[in-house]
């Protein structure tokens, strides 16, 4: 398992240093002058470059990279030209809307996927199985921004079930941060539902239809053992590995939900760095999502192969 953990591990190392490098060479190469930004088109050549020269702007690439990588690498991603605050800072005071957000939509959509693809496959060919199927796929076709406005209106505004913007933190009162994160993290959930179920689904009726479901009907083990002690066992792997990507996912694809309910998360503190070309800003933003991707990743790979030993066998022995 040591050997696993560590290719893993290492393998995430590296796709880390390359969205750092392809990040800050694209940011570096695409149009507009960051001092230019800062200062107006109105400023003097003189001024422009003596704010250039710094901001080390007037410097090779690789000295101007190589010191932010090693800045980076101590959580220090330089002070943001929108916010006038250090960047660390600003993601360290939106990771919990973020977070809590992605925690709450993977949990419920985890749920209601489950119980879905459970009734459906137990329903294989039967008519609730493509009714099911077929309605996960509408709902999970719809446009998020468009079910956030309408349910923006109909719960939050004729309802009033639901703030209609704001985030309140879990200090202030864990009632109403249950208010606050509830309705986006449901809108969040319907996108994933369609693939979850189908997995979920597909998974199941792949035991279901195994050998050793046939000896615990012999043996004369219930449904439901047989079910939930052998079948959900075996099927599991599949989604497990599904669940941790939609995650990953999740953690860097909030930015409409975000805007919509005006919650200050990640997601919309990209949407600014973007529009206002605040590349200090942009590079800990991207930099911080990759590496949140990558661990969610990773923890996916170590819980697949804790519940199936043969991956990392397989794995091992092909070295």
């Amino acid at each position: 398992m040591g050997r696993y953990v560590t290719k893993r591990l290492l393998s995430a190392l590296a796709v880390l240093f390359f969205v750092t490098l392809i990040t800050f060479l694209v940011l570096s190469v695409i149009p507009g002058d960051q001092a230019v930004l800062s200062l107006g088109l109105d400023a003097t050549s003189e001024s422009i470059e003596a704010l250039r020269s710094s901001m080390g702007l007037d410097r090779p690439f690789y000295v101007r990279y190589l010191e932010w990588l090693f800045s980076a690498i101590t959580f220090d991603f330089g002070t943001s030209a929108v916010y006038g605050e250090s960047v660390t800072s600003l993601i360290a005071s939106r990771i919990p809307v973020t977070f809590s957000l992605t925690l709450f939509s993977i949990a419920v959509a985890t749920v209601i996927s489950a119980l879905l693809g459970l009734f459906a496959a137990l329903s294989r060919g039967k008519g609730a199985d493509g009714i099911i199927r077929t309605a996960v796929m509408i709902t999970s076709s719809l446009p998020s921004f468009w079910i956030s406005l309408l349910a923006l209106i109909f719960f939050c505004g004729h309802l009033g079930w639901f703030p209609v913007n704001g985030y309140i933190s879990p200090a202030e009162g864990f009632a109403g941060f249950l208010r606050s994160i509830t309705l986006p993290s449901f809108i969040l959930a319907v996108g994933e539902l369609a693939l979850m179920t189908r997995m979920f689904r597909s998974s199941l009726v792949r035991s279901l239809s195994e050998d050793y479901m046939m000896a615990c009907e012999v043996k004369g083990l219930s449904r439901a053992r047989a079910l939930f002690h052998y079948a959900g066992r075996s099927a599991i792997i599949a989604p497990i590995t599904l669940i941790g990507n939609q995650a990953a996912k999740l953690f860097g694809g909030t930015v409409i939900v975000e805007t919509v309910f005006s919650l200050p998360g990640i997601g919309r503190l990209l949407l600014v760095a973007v529009e206002q070309r605040d590349t200090a800003l942009l590079q800990g933003v991207v930099l911080f999502i990759t590496f949140m991707v990558v661990l969610m990743n990773l923890l996916t790979d170590i819980a697949v192969a804790a519940a199936d030993p043969m991956i990392r066998l397989g794995e091992e022995g092909g070295r």
